[in-house]
């Protein structure tokens, strides 16, 4: 938003994604004021402890050391019903000198409010991003915030390891900014050392496990993957899945008598190579095909709540380590 456009009195951001609505409301802010005036011009409501009058009263004062009086109510769904006659009075006149932000995560245009809105104020609609244009939100973030670069290899693995949640990708950035140190890129081996010095988020090590059919190894590391670190259960999906993806890719390409130095310069297979291949031909495609639909399975029944990622897991890890045990 461009400080030169004129201030709106009110503003609604409307979207489910708390990350990303955050994200706009802080450009709004940014727009109304400058980083000196926040300290005065700015107070941030809990929606829950807030009475309507005091909010009005602050919004109608006169600003003092800022250009406005700006007031933010974060996930204000039930504010906006219990006040919802009160708002409509103030939408119809509201404060010349003040701006309000509300957000919700759905806004019904058919009310008396959002039609009042449409006369008085500004919606902003903040779509969820779909998993194809995560890896690009990665780059972009990337470039606006930390100066550094990534390719796009590189943002569709951490989309992978992380998740689908905005939230979550950057601040997984933000730590491998820390970690690339001097470095100006952001490279895949970056994403990769990292991941593997987390001795809590091993799933390389279960991968390597169940492999070689050593069922009580793979279940214990894995295990101990998901008591250790509260994060490893959104991780693991997208960690199995790239992991996997990636071996399908390999064993197409070795199909075709690739080299195996060729398949990992074209892949960027770090670290030990000869032991990724040696596991890999321990491997039929369609194996590692079944194994990334199922991984496709446990993505959807865990987000539709029908299942929960260390059951589903544990059971996929079981029959995949029994079934090489077996091949011995």
């Amino acid at each position: 938003m461009s400080k030169t456009k004129k201030a709106s009195p009110i503003y609604v951001v409307a979207g489910k994604d708390k990350y990303l609505v955050a994200s706009e409301c802080d450009k709004i802010v940014d727009s109304l004021l400058s980083p000196d005036e926040k300290g005065m011009g700015l107070l941030v409501c809990d929606p829950d402890k807030t009475e309507i009058s005091e909010l009005f009263d602050e919004l109608r004062t006169l600003p003092f050391l800022s250009s406005r009086r700006v007031v933010l109510v974060k996930d204000a769904e039930s504010f906006i019903t219990n006040n919802r006659n009160a708002l409509e009075k103030y939408f119809e006149s509201p404060s010349p000198s003040g701006s309000l932000i509300l957000t919700v995560p759905t806004w019904r245009g058919t009310t008396k409010l959002a039609k009042k809105l449409k006369k008085c104020g500004t919606l902003l609609n903040v779509a969820e991003l779909k998993r194809g244009s995560l890896a690009k939100y990665a780059l972009d973030y990337a470039k606006t915030n930390t100066g550094k670069k990534i390719d796009l290899a590189t943002a569709n693995m951490i989309v992978e390891l992380v998740g689908d949640e905005p939230g979550k990708i950057c601040s997984e950035i933000d730590k491998l900014c820390v970690y690339a140190d001097d470095s100006p890129t952001i490279t895949i081996k970056h994403v990769q050392e990292l991941t593997q010095n987390n001795r809590e988020f091993d799933l390389f090590a279960v991968i390597d496990s169940m492999t070689d059919g050593d069922t009580e190894k793979a279940i214990t590391k894995l295990r101990n993957m998901f008591t250790s670190d509260k994060n490893a259960a959104y991780r693991a999906v997208g960690g199995f899945a790239f992991h996997f993806r990636k071996m399908f890719e390999a064993k197409v390409m070795q199909s075709k008598r690739t080299p195996d130095m060729h398949i990992a310069q074209a892949l960027r297979i770090f670290g030990n190579r000869n032991s990724y291949f040696s596991q890999l031909r321990k491997w039929r495609l369609t194996d590692i095909s079944r194994v990334i639909q199922a991984l496709a399975r446990i993505d959807y029944q865990s987000k539709t709540g029908q299942t929960s990622v260390p059951t589903a897991i544990e059971m996929l890890v079981l029959k995949i380590s029994l079934k090489h045990r077996q091949r011995r």
